[in-house]
């Protein structure tokens, strides 16, 4: 199995295909992760994962920017049904616009749009932006990706925005920080995580190992 991590110049890359590697490793899989910036290499693939650290607006113009991204990677996870994972910034560009530094169009699989966070305040005061640290899950619904966590399970956010959801048809957890936090989505061969499972330790490496064997 070929997974296929996407560089557009936007993600935190090294670490999450390192941690790829680590739960094909420990799960005893065959499957060769690799950086890839080739439409090629995604339509290709088995697995597809698109990462992403910064602005929404840097990042989608970052992904528009790689001649036929875009198009193989509607191809790939909408008509060819490849798994998928969006990590970060990466889930965000999964919905349909991004409100930071105006409005900037996702890829619209997801019916959500990413507006900044606005805590309210904890014991009177005020919670940092951006959420940085370690908060528990809120598990949502059941699915394969998330076969042996639990609600209060762990996991590393860094960001100042997230995806807003008008249904919750497609919300698998939340986190708590001054309200409620999409943590993850799922519709159909997609997931995508507002967290980031390459820096979750046993948590994140027991996703990352699920989502590479889950045939949706």
């Amino acid at each position: 199995m070929r997974v296929a991590v996407i560089d557009y110049g936007s993600g935190n890359l090294h670490s999450v295909l390192h941690s790829l590697k680590t739960a094909t490793t420990h799960a005893g899989l065959p499957h060769d992760c690799f950086l890839t910036s080739s439409p090629e290499d995604v339509l290709a693939a088995d697995y597809v994962v698109l990462p992403g650290v910064g602005a929404f607006a840097d990042c989608a113009r970052n992904l528009a920017s790689v001649d036929g991204m875009m198009a193989a990677l509607h191809e790939a996870v909408l008509v060819k049904r490849q798994p998928f994972l969006g990590i970060c910034v990466g889930m965000q560009l999964m919905a349909e616009r991004g409100l930071e530094d105006g409005e900037t169009p996702g890829l619209g699989w997801i019916d959500g749009v990413v507006d900044r966070i606005i805590p309210e305040p904890k014991d009177g005061l005020p919670l940092k932006i951006p959420h940085m640290g370690w908060n528990g899950l809120e598990l949502k619904a059941a699915h394969p990706v998330f076969k042996g966590l639990s609600s209060g399970d762990a996991v590393y956010f860094v960001h100042s925005y997230h995806m807003t959801l008008p249904k919750d048809d497609q919300l698998l957890a939340t986190t708590d920080y001054g309200g409620r936090v999409v943590a993850a989505i799922g519709d159909q061969n997609m997931v995508g995580t507002q967290f980031h499972p390459e820096k979750s330790q046993g948590v994140g490496q027991q996703l990352l190992t699920n989502w590479l064997t889950w045939k949706p």
